[in-house]
């Protein structure tokens, strides 16, 4: 067999795709992790994982009101939804985590997935948690964006599905996930 003679795309792609949102420290990577997990063909595209390819150039997010950062967010956004896209249309339920505060970054998501349905997934624990789960990981941040916490309930009041998980395991909030989104696994 060649490379020619291989179709990479899949007659029926996956049925969704899956934006896990909230502030740093709220659990999407791992929660991400865990719901691509739960399917036979799944991936987990971690956005900032997307930045961190920048190898120059790159705006990492400030409180400080970075132009540049704001604009480099889109685009690591808009590369996620092309991956995402790409990974669906070869039947892979993709799973995207991401710092989504602004219904204007929210409204570029949609815009921009428009291979599958699409369900948005605010992981909500509350900023104390939020914070103190930051300081116990691997990747600890400097800045305590906590201050995220108001503004993303209050931009993004009424969109998708609202998970506390400040007092689950990750199954029990992928288990959460699932039941909001009515994702049905398949092993």
């Amino acid at each position: 067999m060649t490379f020619e003679d291989i179709t990479v795309d899949t007659p029926g792609p996956a049925p969704a795709t899956v934006l896990l949102a909230g502030i740093p420290g709220s659990g999407k990577s791992t929660v991400a992790a865990a719901l691509a997990a739960r399917f036979a063909r799944a991936a987990h595209i971690e956005v900032d994982g997307l930045q961190s390819l920048i190898v120059s150039g790159g705006h990492w997010p400030s409180p400080d009101g970075d132009p540049e950062a704001d604009r480099q967010i889109l685009l690591r956004a808009r590369n996620a939804c092309l991956l995402a896209g790409s990974f669906a249309a070869a039947g892979f339920l993709p799973v995207l985590d991401d710092v989504v505060v602004r219904r204007s970054h929210l409204a570029h998501y949609r815009a921009h997935t428009t291979a599958t349905a699409f369900h948005l997934v605010v992981l909500a624990p509350g900023p104390a948690k939020a914070w103190e789960r930051n300081n116990a990981r691997d990747k600890r941040l400097t800045t305590d964006w906590s201050f995220l916490d108001g503004a993303m309930r209050e931009e993004l009041s009424g969109e998708g599905v609202w998970i506390d998980n400040a007092d689950q395991t990750v199954a029990e909030t992928v288990d959460a996930v699932l039941a909001a989104t009515g994702l049905a696994p398949r092993k």
